[in-house]
């Protein structure tokens, strides 16, 4: 395949991955307005997904991903973070993500 397609294919497939982010986010909170749970779950996992692959698409693997959401959380747990100190909710997703990696 040319350079040139490769390069635009990637750059609509970017384009793409943004309007699906944006769009989910859409869909996520027209669920929460009508408490939907089953669809704001399915807009939350697709959220996730996108997030990876767009990820991707612009230079990171998965596993750095991963590590810079283990470092923010960590960060923001040390600092403090309102939603750490009001419910813990840093403090387990960190737990969660890292007894994933076991």
């Amino acid at each position: 395949m040319r350079q040139d397609v490769d390069i635009a294919r990637s750059h609509k497939t970017i384009e793409w991955l943004k309007a699906e982010m944006t769009g989910g986010v859409a869909s996520l909170f027209r669920a929460m307005v009508n408490g939907n749970t089953d669809r704001m779950l399915d807009s939350l996992a697709a959220l996730v997904i996108n997030s990876y692959l767009l990820g991707k698409r612009i230079g990171f693997s998965c596993e750095k991903i991963d590590q810079a959401v283990l470092t923010k959380l960590s960060d923001n747990i040390n600092k403090g973070h309102e939603i750490e100190k009001w419910y813990g909710d840093l403090s387990d997703l960190q737990k969660h993500l890292t007894s994933k990696r076991r």
